[in-house]
């Protein structure tokens, strides 16, 4: 969750929304992200809306915060109305399990109370593997959750410091196996690929490392340096320097070898998974255009063409959840070609490709180069991208959105 906002236009004070966006409301799948904007340290390359004790300033208190995130979820319930049971639930961050994991589970609670969950309901938490034991993993598995997702990102000590990461590599197996004896079933690493400094045998280790510990799920993403980071900074002064695209791309087609390899399929460019049940539903619901509410300091949420996004700071939402509003900064109402524009940045990326029906007149014309180029390939009225198109999928957008 990037931590700039746009302005977008004025939110109403109780939430509502218009009547068209809510009468579609979880036709393609209703979800809660619950963002716990708390973290220990912040990372040199994080642009995500968190905040270090230091940081937070007076009036916020991590103690308090599910007591918030609880009435904000009980606004969600005023305002959609229906009873329409939701599918999948992510906690994100920061780093969620510096709470208790009974706040967790206390705010899994309020939606479930509110509600109610799907008899198949995907409940995932983002964790660092330092931030988490045997006894937390089984209070949250306990608690209704089925699906975790650490934050690895590098099995390489010099990468982690780059990255200021502070966890030890070697307690990623450590709490990989404390998740399956606590009963998880779904278990996912991040990997960040692209660090400076990171060469092609310290990233192969990284995904060797990564698949020793069995995962069903990996997410591999290239390094972005973000405008105001740390990194940033570091790269503008010259301290460090960024790797050129033809390493990052050396580094995703090895692994996609690698994990291809070991039964891992990919289902989304930067996402592989050992078969489909394992695949991250709540990314598919944002990727395929499903309704969302999103709790939390700068959380961002979508309901049938309606997107908003909440206030920043956590002392604001602390404000506007005691006064009893909304705490929606701002909102956009999503035109029919915005929708569309959306579906083809989104749906393009997944292996399940995108209808050729979304292109307009121009991007059908577009769409016989892409074919001679080998970027895709056409059958029964769908766009997949091939291996070499998912290097370039950017372009390829481009391209299909004259």
């Amino acid at each position: 969750m990037p931590s700039a906002l746009p302005p977008g236009d004025p939110a109403p004070a109780d939430g509502s929304l218009p009547a068209e966006s809510l009468s579609t409301l979880g036709e393609k799948g209703l979800g809660f992200y619950v963002h716990v904007p708390f973290c220990t340290v912040r990372c040199g390359y994080c642009d995500f809306n968190t905040y270090t004790a230091i940081e937070l300033g007076p009036g916020v208190s991590r103690q308090t915060y599910a007591e918030q995130a609880i009435e904000e979820v009980r606004l969600a319930r005023r305002v959609l109305g229906r009873d329409r049971p939701v599918d999948t639930v992510f906690f994100g961050g920061g780093t969620p399990t510096l709470l208790p994991a009974s706040d967790l589970v206390g705010m899994l609670g309020a939606i479930r109370d509110e509600f109610g969950l799907a008899d198949d309901v995907e409940v995932t938490t983002e964790a660092n593997p330092d931030s988490v034991d045997l006894d937390y993993l089984r209070a949250l598995r306990e608690g209704g959750f089925t699906r975790l997702s650490f934050g690895m990102q590098s099995a390489v000590p010099h990468v982690l410091k780059t990255l200021d990461r502070t966890h030890d590599p070697e307690r990623v197996p450590l709490v990989v196996e404390w998740a399956r004896q606590a009963g998880f079933e779904q278990i996912s690493l991040d990997l960040i690929y692209g660090t400076p400094g990171e060469s092609i045998d310290d990233w192969r280790t990284s995904l060797e490392t990564a698949l020793a510990s069995d995962p069903d799920h990996i997410s591999a993403y290239s390094l972005i340096v973000e405008d105001g980071t740390a990194l940033a900074r570091r790269v503008r002064r010259g301290e460090i320097e960024m790797p050129d695209e033809d390493d990052l791309a050396d580094k995703y087609e090895l692994a996609d070898a690698i994990l291809g390899k070991q039964g891992l399929t990919w289902y989304e460019v930067s996402n592989w998974a050992t078969d489909a049940t394992q695949r991250c539903r709540h990314n598919m619901l944002y990727w395929q255009g499903g309704d969302w509410w999103g709790v939390g300091p700068g959380a961002h949420s979508h309901v049938g063409g309606t997107r908003w996004w909440n206030v920043k700071h956590p002392a604001a939402y602390a404000d506007r959840i005691g006064a009893g509003t909304s705490p929606a900064h701002a909102r956009e109402v999503l035109a029919a070609e915005d929708r569309r524009v959306e579906r083809v940045l989104l749906e393009l990326r997944l292996a399940n490709g995108l209808s050729t029906a979304a292109l307009d007149e121009e991007g059908q014309a577009a769409l016989p180069e892409q074919v001679r180029r080998g970027l895709v390939t056409v059958a029964d009225g769908t766009i997949v991208l091939t291996d070499t198109g998912r290097l370039l999928a950017d372009a390829v957008v481009r391209d299909l959105l004259p």
